[in-house]
């Protein structure tokens, strides 16, 4: 069994073409998207066509929840600069682009062989938009878990790659497709993006359970090219990441 896990893509469809054509390469089994699939990034429909193309388990992002109800945006963690953004997203997609995201599952278990199992969702078991870090402190782990049981334990939300131990399980971000942040978002203060994709793969065979953690690249010329063809209302900051 072996399991590629693509998380945050955020409407960067040139990454994600690079993580697919990297994931092609490793012969997985399968594909599951963690969420936050068209949001935010200048080619929304075909990221989210990309992922659908993938026939993939989906799990419901705070962004994909935000395009299916914009008047709850806040309760989904979508700050008022990130609003126009997400207007804008809305209006590039088709009405079975709707129906698509409606299909996405707040929590997903995924058998992988022998005992062992990996627990999928976006920000945590119990919410999307949770946030657990390397350097959430081991006690406040247990309030995310609520006493679940899993080999590993798979989320995304925060564009920081990480796999960490807790009490036996792994916990894994794969990072983020389409903005991999260089640190933890502060709010108020716009993230700055690393030059590469990333994703991760699961693999288990013989009783081994291993983690790649993946970091690929992609085109930054066509990316910017991408951007200023597609008037995406943060332009300027998507530009500011690319720059050589």
């Amino acid at each position: 069994m072996k399991i590629a896990l693509i998380s945050d893509m955020h409407g960067h469809a040139i990454a994600l073409e690079a993580v697919l054509a990297d994931i092609q390469q490793r012969q997985v089994d399968q594909v599951i998207c963690l969420g936050d699939v068209a949001t935010i990034g200048f080619a929304p429909q075909k990221t989210l066509a990309l992922v659908k193309s993938l026939d993939c388990v989906c799990l419901m992002g705070n962004h994909d929840a935000a395009l299916l109800q914009p008047h709850r945006a806040a309760d989904y963690q979508i700050a008022p600069p990130m609003l126009p953004a997400l207007d804008w997203c809305a209006r590039q997609l088709l009405a079975e682009d709707f129906a698509f995201l409606r299909t996405f599952q707040p929590l997903v278990e995924i058998p992988l062989g022998g005992q062992d199992t990996m627990l999928c969702f976006h920000g945590s078991p119990r919410a999307n938009t949770d946030i657990i870090l390397a350097t959430t402190p081991a006690a406040e782990l247990g309030k995310f878990f609520d006493g679940r049981q899993a080999s590993i334990w798979a989320g995304g939300h925060t564009h920081l790659q990480m796999l960490r131990q807790h009490n036996g399980m792994l916990i894994l971000n794969p990072g983020s497709v389409g903005s991999s942040f260089r640190a933890a978002y502060t709010p108020g203060h716009p993230p700055v993006l690393n030059p590469w994709a990333e994703y991760a793969i699961v693999s288990w065979q013989a009783d081994v359970l291993s983690v790649d953690c993946r970091r690929v690249a992609f085109d930054k010329q066509a990316t910017r090219e991408a951007i200023v063809a597609s008037q995406v209302p943060n332009q300027e900051w998507w530009l500011a990441q690319y720059q050589d």
